[in-house]
Order: structure tokens, then sequence, then C-alpha cells
């Protein structure tokens, strides 16, 4: 979608956001997203009680879930936690300038979590952080936006499952796509059987990213908090090519492509398949394109298998740009009649077995997937819409965490596999693992003594 507002104007930009809402909320009918009907989105528009949030991690994709809560006109960012002073500083100014209000400067998100005026904490720091800090939060009575993946390794999605059931308070995780209306249209069209039974399913994720180099140990930076920003995680020194954004290849504090961009297209393919957890994982891979620190695969695949006799596979390329089927990111469906792709962004496209395109489905926002920052951010507002609606309402969740947990394990399940010898044997009830003790020993992380996150 289009829109002749000037980027710099304020109110224009908060005014696309509630068209583009409203508009996109429409385009469900009531059946596709249920919370989005035109009069229930009015009902939002005109609260009085705003969502007072707090920023956990504005460096990036931070600072761009900062803008888009701000521009929320039900919400108001009260606090920005950021271990690096200068993205803390940017993202201030940033949402002061959005919301007219300026949210406070609270460098440790522990310190805002004590504040009885704060709703909810959002989450946007490095994956290691992600469960630890959403405990935090919902042991504070906080609710949760909680960026994926949901959690750094098996064990602490567990723990979220739990710590959600013990406190009662909202969960969402940010795999935006359960809220894109198109996207949800697709997966409703599988469901609906226009491709007779889906059997199969897989999806991709391509890029090029350059060499992260071999690093040299530094001091750290005056600008920023290395101790917290490592937090959980086992001590490690600081180096000049860790932060920012290159710790998602490194084992300690990240979890390569499966996770970073993975769990998107696994979350579709299990919601598609509309199946839990896998009786059977292999994963092949490596990092074979540069010599560097990076240690997760920067190519791979995840073949999983399912009791119900369907199956998915998800490839990743992080350092090799070129598309399958055509786009840089998606999936494809395939049944006993047809097939039905979701490409890059909130489209679809159906096709009988002949390979007849039957039914195309267009993208009315404008996508751009290898956006790292901001990649769609009319679209990703809905899912927060979703999240107020859970929290002021009780309205289900498009993601709630056991829907997360379960995907970001699907991803979790083929590192796993590739670090310990390329297959597993699952039980199906529970995602666990059989019979293979050194995959069972990547259930679960070792942490910084005195930072165990607990139910």
């Amino acid at each position: 979608m289009q829109t002749t507002d000037n980027p710099g104007n304020d109110s224009g930009r908060r005014d696309f956001i509630k068209k583009s809402l409203a508009g996109t909320a429409m385009l469900s009918l009531g059946g596709i997203l249920p919370s989005f009907t035109p009069k229930s989105y009015a009902r939002i528009i005109g609260a009085n009680e705003k969502v007072r949030v707090g920023m956990m991690g504005v460096n990036s994709r931070g600072l761009a879930l900062s803008t888009n809560y701000a521009l929320q006109p039900n919400c108001e960012v009260i606090s920005v936690s950021d271990v690096d002073t200068r993205a803390a500083e940017k993202c201030i100014s940033t949402v002061e300038n959005i919301q007219k209000s300026k949210p406070a400067n609270i460098p440790d998100f522990r310190k805002a979590l004590e504040n009885k005026d704060l709703d909810a904490l959002v989450v946007a720091a490095p994956d290691h952080w992600h469960a630890p800090a959403a405990i935090l939060a919902s042991k504070a009575g906080k609710h949760v936006y909680l960026e994926k993946p949901c959690s750094h390794n098996p064990h602490e999605g567990e723990l979220l499952m739990a710590v959600q059931k013990k406190y009662k308070n909202v969960i969402q995780m940010g795999n935006q796509r359960r809220s894109w209306p198109n996207v949800a249209a697709a997966i409703k069209e599988v469901h609906g059987g226009t491709i007779g039974r889906p059997y199969f399913v897989k999806g991709w994720y391509t890029n090029n990213r350059a060499s992260i180099g071999v690093g040299k140990e530094t001091a750290v930076p005056s600008w920023l908090d290395y101790d917290l920003w490592q937090g959980p995680a086992p001590r490690r020194a600081y180096k000049d090519n860790l932060i920012h954004y290159n710790w998602h290849w490194l084992w300690n504090w990240g979890t390569g492509e499966a996770l970073n961009n993975g769990t998107h297209m696994l979350d579709l393919m299990r919601w598609g398949l509309q199946v839990d957890y896998p009786t059977r994982v292999t994963s092949a891979g490596g990092r074979y394109r540069y010599k560097d620190d990076w240690e997760t695969p920067d190519t791979q695949v995840i073949n999983l298998e399912f009791a119900n006799n369907t199956a998915m596979t998800w490839e990743g390329r992080s350092c090799n740009g070129r598309n399958i089927e055509g786009t840089s990111v998606g999936v494809v469906f395939y049944g006993e009649t047809g097939s039905i792709q979701i490409g890059e962004g909130n489209n679809y496209s159906i096709y009988d077995l002949k390979n007849k395109l039957v039914k195309d489905v267009k993208n009315d926002f404008v996508i751009d997937p290898r956006n790292k920052m901001n990649p769609s951010q009319g679209l990703d507002a809905l899912h927060i819409q979703n999240f107020f609606e859970g929290i002021k309402k009780g309205t289900a969740l498009n993601s709630d965490i056991e829907s997360g947990h379960k995907s970001t394990l699907l991803a979790q399940l083929g590192n796993i596999a590739l670090r310990s010898g390329g297959a597993l044997d699952i039980d199906p009830s529970n995602g666990h693992i059989k019979n293979n003790k050194a995959a069972a020993k990547l259930w679960k992380r070792e942490y910084q003594k005195g930072w165990e996150p607990t139910v």
C-alpha cells in the first residue's frame, strides 16, 4: 500500500497506521481474524485507556517496534531500556517526536518493571535474553510482547509456558504473520481443503550476508553495559565484531538463521499442517561460505516428520541470495489436488496439479523481508493490536506462548540435530528428544551463576 504522506509528518504517519489497520481489518470480513472486524477495531481506536509499555532492547528491530508502538493511538511508551546509551537516546527522541511525551530512560529493564503504571514489556533484546526477560516481567505482573524466537533453547520455552500458566498474564510472540489477513486467508484455504489433504510443505529464507571477520578482544566501549548485555549468558570477552547483530551467529548468545528467520516460516508450516510436535527431525548444513567467527550454519536444511503422515522442510541460505519460487522467503503447501504458495508479504497463490494458477491474492502492503529492522510496519501493527485486545478484553491471541514455543522448538530441534549427529527421534506428545544423550545436553544451556531463570 502506497501513501503520499510525508514520512516526517508524525500525524500523517499515525493516520496512515490507523487507515492501514482499519482497511486490513475490513479485509478479514470477520472470518479470518475475528478480533479485527471493523466494529471491534472502532472500539480499539475509541478506547480512552492506553496500554502503557516499556521497551527493552531498542537498537534496530527494537527501534522499529518502539516506533510502531508509539504510533498506536491506544498506547503510550513510558520507558526505554537499553544497554547501549546511544540506542536508548535515539529511541527516546524518536518516540517523543511521535507521541509527544518523553519515555523515561531506564537502562536496566528490571528497574522499569518496578513501575506500577507499566502494563507490558516489549522484549527485543538479543535471543539469550528473550525468555529470561519475559519470565522476570511475568513475575512482576506485566504482560509481554516477546520477539521471536521466544527462547534460546527448548528448556526456556517450557519455562515460559509454565510461567504464563502460573501468573496468568498475556504473552504474545512476535511472529507477526499470524496476524496478516491474507496470510491467515491462505492458511484458511489450506484448512478448508482447497488443495485436498496437505501432506508436505517447504519453506525457505535466503540472503547474502557478508563475513563477520575475526574479532579482536578489546576494551568495552563507554556507551555499552556489556555485563548487563550478557545477562544470563556465561561470560565471554568482548570482541569488536560482536555488537550489534553479529551475536546472532554465535551459540553463546544467538540461535542462527533457523531461529532468526526460519521461525516465521516453520510457524506457518506448522499452522497449515495443524501439527504440534514431530516424530523425527534431521538436519544438514554448516558454515561454508567464509572462514571467520561465525559459528552457526550459513547453509542449513531441516526436515521434520509428523505422526499424521505429513512432513516439512526448511532451507536457509544466509550467504547466497538466490530466490526460491521467485521470492527470498516463503512457503509452499503441497496437497492432493494442488498447492498454495505464501510469498514474501501479505499474499498467496493457488495452483492446480498441472501447475496452472487458479487464484492470486495480491499483497497490498509494502514488504521488504530482508530489512532486518522494519520489514512490515503497517501489517505488524495488527499483531500489536491483537496483543492489546488480549490484555484489555481477553481476546484470544494470534500467537500465544504455547503456540510460539511449539514453532520455535521446531527450529531448535533442527539445530540440535545438526549439532549432535544429524538425526533425532522425538516424542510427539511433548517434543522431547528420545534416547540421545548428546542431543539431550543441548535441550538446556549453561547460565551465568546467579542469572538462572526459574518459575
